[in-house]
Formats: C-alpha cells, sequence, structure tokens
C-alpha cells in the first residue's frame, strides 16, 4: 500500500491572479500559506480485477475509461497506468468546498501516490504542473493554479506566474518571530456553507477573457496589495498586514456577487467589531472560512462562537505533498 498527504492552505495575498484568463495577459502574483489539514490517498493492489475507488462515495468500474471520478480518471490516464486494476481510497481533515484548496491537494496527493505505486519519483515542480495541468487545461475547471503549486511546495511561498505559463516559487523571507507571530493571530472560523470554488471563478474567467475593465482593473488591484502584503510580512509589520487584507477583502467583493452574501458580510463585520485588524473569506468566497488577523483573540473567539461558527486550529506545514507510507 502507497499512502500520500499534501496540505490544504490559505491565501496571503493575490488571490485571483493565478487564474490563466489573467495571468497569460499580465502575470499573476500571490502568497500562500500551507497549513497542517490534509487531504490522503492511498493506493494499491486490489484482488480482483477493476478499480476500486472510495471516496466521498464508493465507486467501481472495469476499465480507467468508465470510472466517473473525474479528477482520477484523468490522473490515471495521464501517468498513463497500465494495470488492469487498483484500489484508490481518500478522505481529508476538511470537507471539500470549504476553500481551503481540497481539490489541488486531492490532486497533488494523487499523483504522489501513483508516480509512487509505479516505482518513480516527481519533483515539486513538476508535482505541481502535472496537477494544474489536470485540472485546468484537461478538465477545464476555471480555477486557477495556487492550490497545485502550493500544495506541491508547502511552506509560506510567493508564486509568480507568468504569461508564458512558467511558474517561480520563493519561500517567503520572513523571521521566525513573524512566523510564530502570525500563526498564533490568525483564526479560522467555519461559516457552516460549502461551494463549488468552479461556480464562483467562472464569472471572473469569463470577464478576464473578454477584457472586462473593471474585473482587470480589480484584479491589478489585488496583485499590487499582494506586492503590499509580501513587503509587510517580510518587515514583520503584521498589523500592516491585516489592514491590507481588510482592503483586499473589499476590493474582491466587488468582482461577482457570488463572493459574498448579507450573511457573510454581517459574520465578518461580527469579527471586525470583535476586534479583529483585519480578515477575508478564504478561497474563491460564497461560504467557507472566514479568516482573520487579531492580537486579542479571547473576545474575537466568544463572539464567533455566539454566531455559532466553529474555530479550526491549525499551524503552518513546510513538507508539501509527501509520501507517508510505501
Amino acid at each position: 500500500m502507497i499512502i500520500s498527504r499534501s496540505p490544504l492552505r490559505i491565501t496571503l495575498g493575490g488571490g485571483g491572479t493565478d487564474l490563466p484568463s489573467y495571468y497569460t495577459k499580465y502575470g499573476g502574483f500571490l502568497i500562500a500559506g500551507a497549513i497542517n489539514k490534509y487531504v490522503y490517498t492511498s493506493v494499491s493492489k486490489p484482488f480482483f480485477n477493476g478499480f476500486h475507488l472510495k471516496y466521498n462515495r464508493n465507486e467501481k468500474a472495469l476499465t480507467i475509461d468508465k470510472i466517473k471520478h473525474p479528477i482520477i480518471r484523468e490522473v490515471l490516464n495521464f501517468c498513463k497506468f497500465s494495470e488492469n486494476s487498483l484500489e484508490i481510497s481518500s478522505f481529508a481533515d476538511i470537507p471539500a468546498g470549504t476553500g481551503l484548496g481540497s481539490s489541488g491537494s486531492f490532486t497533488t496527493a494523487l499523483i504522489k501516490s501513483i508516480f509512487a505505486y509505479n516505482k518513480q519519483q516527481i519533483t515539486q515542480d513538476r508535482l505541481a504542473e502535472y496537477a494544474a495541468l489536470i485540472e485546468i487545461d484537461i478538465l477545464q475547471e476555471p480555477i486557477g493554479k495556487q492550490d497545485q503549486y502550493i500544495a506541491a511546495y508547502g511552506g509560506l511561498t510567493t508564486f509568480r506566474f507568468q504569461p508564458c505559463g512558467a511558474v517561480t516559487a520563493e519561500p517567503l523571507q520572513i523571521s521566525k518571530e513573524t512566523i510564530l507571530k502570525l500563526e498564533n493571530n490568525l483564526l479560522l472560523f467555519f461559516t457552516g456553507k460549502t461551494r463549488s470554488a468552479s461556480n464562483v471563478l467562472r464569472e471572473q474567467k469569463i470577464k478576464s477573457e473578454i477584457n472586462n475593465e473593471d474585473m482587470i482593473n480589480n484584479l491589478h488591484y489585488i496583485k499590487e496589495q499582494a506586492i503590499n502584503s509580501k513587503n509587510a510580512l517580510e518587515n514583520g509589520d503584521l498589523r500592516e498586514f491585516a489592514k491590507i487584507m481588510n482592503e483586499h477583502w473589499k476590493k474582491k467583493r466587488e468582482r461577482s456577487k457570488n463572493i459574498s452574501s448579507n450573511k457573510l458580510n454581517t459574520l465578518y463585520e461580527i469579527g471586525i467589531n470583535g476586534g479583529a485588524l483585519g480578515g477575508k473569506i478564504v478561497g474563491a468566497g460564497g461560504g467557507g472560512f472566514l479568516m482573520f488577523y487579531a492580537e486579542e483573540k479571547d473576545f474575537l473567539r466568544s463572539e464567533m462562537k455566539k454566531a455559532g461558527l466553529q474555530e479550526l486550529n491549525f499551524g503552518f506545514d513546510y513538507q508539501g505533498a509527501k509520501l507517508i507510507y510505501g
């Protein structure tokens, strides 16, 4: 049996500039942090022919082309899997559709597992590249590249998405003291709502492709603020980072009515009034997790609990996608 895991992530700046509809014209810039919540995949040889799949449902197929799960089917096709049987299982610390990049984490973990099963090694950059290619180019999902890349690399990492398609990954140059303070003062609260990132991002993709002026200017602003966030984090100015995060969220909401809602806006205001210095919805929007930066956290936690939100305790992951058994 082979078991691999990939971390989920939070976006610290630049979300949306990693979509091909934007970066192929203007280049993108993003900061992401891998967290110690994971998607796991296991692969093993079954006793019977065919493909036995266990995810949020059980599926059996005699051949790869009959597999209904699109990512599993296309990963096996892409990896040129030649055997006539395989058992694949997947489970995660956090449900899908919560804005933490579970799809990209699943894809990278599965590719890692299949390569190990075939007794092959794969580098971080190839793993991220292949996962993005499968989700974006083959499956035509209207999503960005950050999830696959941060899942592969881990850490607190900056990504530059070049118009030619190349991606440059560099660790955030941040002190240990700042990392500990950031980790301690960032809080995640589940809104109780899941959603499909593809549905939320489709409008952005369409508007970017037709050069909608408002959308393009919005993403230009988001990219600029991501660079400012990088400078604030590397200078250890976390209050400035929180302020930028707040401005980022206000601007992000302008992209689509699907990004926020009256309920999410109310919950966000409760957080700010509860002492948070800044915050935003993690991921594409529409639900998932609210992330706040707060130095005085007890009152914020109390207010979020009163509002019915559950906190997710987390730390940062620095290993990225890895083989943990086999």
